[in-house]
């Protein structure tokens, strides 16, 4: 057995943030009305601290299209940003123009946004997600990728469960997921007897994982460190992130013969088209389907 290591109090390193602008009156107030997460906020909050920096000297109420564009095509060409992260830059900037200032929506539709090109979501077989769980021998870091795998979990919904939110009568995993919509997802019979396990080890406070200090939430990059030391005890070469094991629970799904509406819910997508991906992600899903050259002599 491998030597128990808790990292639950292991912090990154951050790279010193830069200066940071005042927000014009109500950006924040009203991205809090609206009920944006906590995350999008920072993120709209960092943007548009830069676009202000960018434009410093110059009235902003004053800017045009032309001023804008040119402003994501510096990001573009000098910064090398990623095709979501200009778009979600001009979504923080257009929320100032459209939303707190009350503008014309196609006033600043003028904006260029670029087209994502999506590539598949990266998915573990069923052997290496064994492999994993096999390298954990501590029962909380068990449960907690457990959990993430057998119910679809995004790493941040994993670490705001409640004990309150496993349910062993419906056997169910209530999850409060984006834009605070709440879903349910399976609950296996297997990892609710590690769990009681858990519990009766641990007996978590107030969250379902928590860090060495009662009550604490556990942090999301030591999650991050137990899974890829797992995953390199277990002879994985390539790289092992959460959002693999969602990817992997999809695809597993729909494997075993899953229909698409129902791995949408169980994943909480607001669009189905989102769900299909997973269509030209399993190979033994297509392995399963007749040629119809083999039915001709059928006809």
């Amino acid at each position: 057995p491998h030597a128990y290591i808790d990292y639950s109090r292991v912090y990154v390193r951050h790279p010193k943030p830069k200066r940071e602008y005042t927000l014009p009156k109500g950006y924040l107030e009203l991205l809090e009305q609206k009920r944006y997460s906590p995350s999008t906020v920072k993120t709209y909050r960092a943007y548009f601290s830069d676009f202000m920096e960018y434009h410093k000297g110059r009235n902003i109420d004053r800017l045009k299209v032309p001023d804008i564009n040119k402003y994501i095509l510096y990001l573009v060409n000098e910064k090398k940003i990623s095709v979501s992260q200009q778009n979600m830059r001009i979504n923080a900037i257009k929320f100032y123009y459209e939303q707190v200032k009350g503008g014309k929506r196609q006033y600043y539709g003028g904006i260029t946004r670029a087209k994502e090109y999506k590539s598949l979501p990266e998915v573990l077989s069923k052997n290496e997600i064994k492999r994993i769980l096999d390298q954990l021998s501590n029962i909380k870091h068990r449960c907690m990728i457990s959990l993430v795998y057998s119910a679809g979990l995004r790493r941040s919904e994993l670490l705001n469960l409640t004990p309150k939110d496993i349910n062993s009568e419906t056997m169910s995993v209530r999850i409060m997921g984006k834009g605070k919509k709440c879903r349910y997802s399976l609950l296996s019979p297997k990892l609710l007897e590690e769990l009681r396990q858990y519990f009766r080890e641990y007996r978590p406070k107030k969250w379902l994982f928590e860090g060495e200090t009662p009550g604490v939430q556990y942090s999301a990059s030591a999650l991050v460190k137990v899974l890829k030391e797992a995953a390199q005890r277990a002879g994985i070469k390539h790289r092992v992130h959460v959002h693999m094991l969602r990817h992997s629970f999809a695809t597993h799904l729909l494997e075993q013969g899953t229909d698409l509406h129902t791995i949408q819910e169980l994943l909480g997508h607001n669009d189905i088209k989102t769900t299909t991906i997973y269509l030209h992600v399993s190979s033994a899903h297509k392995s399963q389907i007749p040629n119809p050259l083999d039915s001709l002599d059928d006809s």
